[in-house]
């Protein structure tokens, strides 16, 4: 296969990632379907995209046409099978759970084409582990875009033992067609490289903090102000979802068995409390309605 013989994509998973990748791949002219199991969760990603490409327009960043062509790429539907069942490329965007992807990866194994490259959005997961639960190895991937994919231009595309050069190939085009730059990783670490430095910065942020060295909202303005980072630790797991870095932290966790690998106290505390981030409205700091910070 070339990635000429690409035509349709689809994007399972509809939530914060997976509605934004799909836009991207209707950008890029390719013919989109976002899945999701929850129809309130793509009515919601049908209304954030038009916000988004309005704003887009308004900015010049895309013409009129070029937003009506994209949104004549995409659709959207709960039926997997019609989603996946033709197409030539999945990117998985499901929550960061290995079990729920392993089971995902089955069912699309099953129901696409022998052709169909399989791609993971997993940020921390090696698809070797998820490859165990199909028949084609070789043509499973990691495609991990970063928040919010609309904005941010990196790609990490990782391959395993079993991954084909063809697959890879290929991933890396469909990323130089929805215009993100794409690093190849050619040997497998759990967290790849971008998550497990931000791993350690943000496991000495929580130690400072959980041990009384610094208030949280400090340690994010000494980020910001002296190393020159856009947003601090903190800001960034709220940003993210906490809930997110907390199921990073338990498949390490279950990967390692190291006991520091395990999720913080004060992070498994938010997730309990149901305190995630912007998207709950309340996190380390607290959101008005329309996603700014309250001071």
């Amino acid at each position: 296969m070339e990635i000429g013989d690409v035509k349709k994509i689809c994007v399972a998973g509809g939530g914060q990632m997976g509605h934004q990748i799909a836009m991207l791949c209707a950008l890029g002219g390719f013919q989109t379907v976002l899945y999701d199991l929850d129809e309130e969760v793509l009515t919601k990603a049908s209304s954030r995209l038009e916000a988004i490409m309005e704003k887009w327009v308004f900015k010049n960043k895309i013409t009129s046409e070029e937003k009506e062509a994209a949104f004549n790429h995409l659709s959207m539907t709960t039926n997997l099978q019609l989603a996946a069942g033709d197409a030539d490329f999945v990117i998985e965007a499901i929550v960061e759970k290995l079990e729920a992807k392993r089971q995902l990866f089955q069912q699309l194994d099953r129901i696409t084409p022998q052709h169909t490259i399989l791609a993971t959005n997993s940020s921390t997961i090696v698809n070797s582990l998820i490859a165990e639960s199909t028949n084609s190895p070789e043509k499973v991937i990691n495609m991990h875009f970063f928040f919010p994919p609309l904005v941010m231009d990196c790609v990490e595309v990782v391959v395993s033992k079993d991954t084909s050069e063809e697959t890879a190939n290929i991933t890396m085009q469909v990323c130089e067609r929805v215009n993100r730059t794409a690093v190849l990783l050619k040997k497998e670490i759990s967290g790849f490289v971008a998550n497990r430095i931000l791993g350690a910065l943000q496991k000495e942020a929580v130690f400072l903090y959980e041990n009384g060295y610094a208030d949280y909202k400090d340690i994010d303005v000494i980020c910001r102000k002296a190393l020159n980072h856009p947003i601090g630790p903190f800001e960034l797991m709220d940003l993210s979802g906490i809930d997110v870095g907390y199921y990073v932290m338990q498949q390490r966790y279950q990967e390692t068995g190291n006991p520091d690998d395990k999720p913080f106290s004060c992070i498994e505390e938010k997730v309990k409390q149901g305190q995630l981030g912007r998207k709950t409205g309340q996190g380390w700091y607290t959101y008005s309605s329309k996603g700014g910070r309250n001071v």
